[in-house]
């Protein structure tokens, strides 16, 4: 019904169609409310379960009144340093713990409610429910995890498909759907953030449902994109394509992102939600391929949640890094660590703008 609605309503010119659009495609408007207040609804699965662990580790009676950097602290607390970051940031987020010059310390709060030995703990109401639910016990392993296991996408997850270069085409359109929800709003915010304005060629990488690549041709009606995916994944993004009215201007690629080559032709990469899957080194090597893929003057754009460069919050962000941490032993990262990681392969001018809710693009430039 809605369809017909919006057909009528371009009809009578109430909302403009664009070149070459069909009149009765989906178009990407942007809603009357923002997206934010989900997320932090459904971000919110971690703060109990991200303090319960902490506490399974020893992290609140270890830390007390001392500061440590997360090296010395994850090797006292036998935990993995990474998970253990992940998990700091939450905390900070939260407002249990402090980072300052990277050392963390508690916040009187936590010395206060979280220490078993206070008189004043809150252990017995707050952690009677939580050690039984799944996302503390699983919290607690990946902290546990020994430094000498790589970090290994979960069985079943969306990255686990993509990492084996395997994808039956009903996972792939269960991911598909499963992303484009969580990914319409912000992507007609990354359309209209001008970063796609002097693009001419985009190579969408693990583009999925093709949704940024969609409202990126929506909105500038010279611009052709290439979504870049498995096999699979490619078969499931023809319906959006197609229910987006830009099949003239948006076309899939299927290929393996780590098994295969790259094409080129492109002026500018596109990733959104791909290197939060993935630990640095591994992001070193997307980021690698990205550069050798670009001519000269081209670039790579990062679509991601970013960390406050103190990598202490915002509080979804942080809670957001844990489900990646849980999903893929992946995280969010902050500007610095993205400009490390772009500039150590040699691309420059790094920089990074908001683009829509808890999102931020971030660009960079090959010489």
């Amino acid at each position: 019904m809605w369809l017909a609605e919006l057909a009528m309503a371009k009809a009578v010119g109430t909302i403009p169609c664009q070149m070459g659009e069909d009149p009765m495609a989906a178009m990407y408007e942007t809603p009357s409310a923002g997206d934010m207040p989900i997320w932090d609804l459904w971000m919110s699965q971690h703060y109990l379960p991200a303090v319960s662990a902490a506490g399974d580790v020893g992290l609140w009676e270890r830390l007390g009144d001392r500061a440590l950097p997360i090296e010395p602290l994850a090797a006292e607390l036998g935990v993995h340093p990474v998970a253990l970051g992940v998990v700091l940031s939450l905390l900070c987020a939260m407002g249990f713990v402090v980072r300052r010059e990277g050392r963390y310390s508690l916040t009187q709060v936590a010395r206060t409610y979280l220490d078993p030995a206070s008189p004043y703990f809150w252990g017995p109401v707050l952690f009677r429910d939580a050690k039984s639910h799944p996302s503390h016990e699983q919290l607690v392993g990946l902290l546990r995890k020994p430094m000498t296991q790589a970090g290994d996408a979960a069985d079943g997850s969306s990255a686990a498909g993509w990492e084996s270069g395997q994808m039956g085409i009903e996972q792939a359109r269960r991911i598909t759907t499963f992303m484009h929800a969580h990914s319409l709003v912000v992507a007609i915010g990354a359309a209209r953030s001008g970063v796609f304005a002097d693009v001419k060629r985009l190579l969408d990488v693990g583009g999925g449902s093709g949704v940024y690549a969609i409202a990126a041709a929506q909105r500038h009606a010279e611009l052709r994109a290439t979504i870049l995916d498995l096999s699979a994944v490619c078969v499931a993004a023809q319906d959006f394509i197609g229910e987006g009215g830009v099949a003239d201007r948006v076309d899939t690629m299927a290929v393996d992102m780590w098994r295969e080559p790259w094409p080129d032709g492109y002026d500018a990469l596109f990733f959104s939600n791909i290197f939060h899957d993935w630990n640095f080194d591994q992001n070193l090597g997307l980021a690698r391929k990205a550069y050798d893929a670009l001519p000269s003057g081209g670039k790579i754009i990062l679509h991601e949640q970013l960390l406050n460069d103190t990598e202490d919050g915002p509080l979804t962000t942080a809670s957001f890094s844990v489900l990646m941490l849980r999903g893929t032993f992946g995280k969010q990262y902050s500007l610095p660590e993205f400009r490390t990681m772009l500039e150590q392969v040699g691309f420059g001018q790094v920089d990074a703008r908001h683009s829509c809710g808890y999102f931020s693009l971030v660009t960079a430039v090959k010489p």
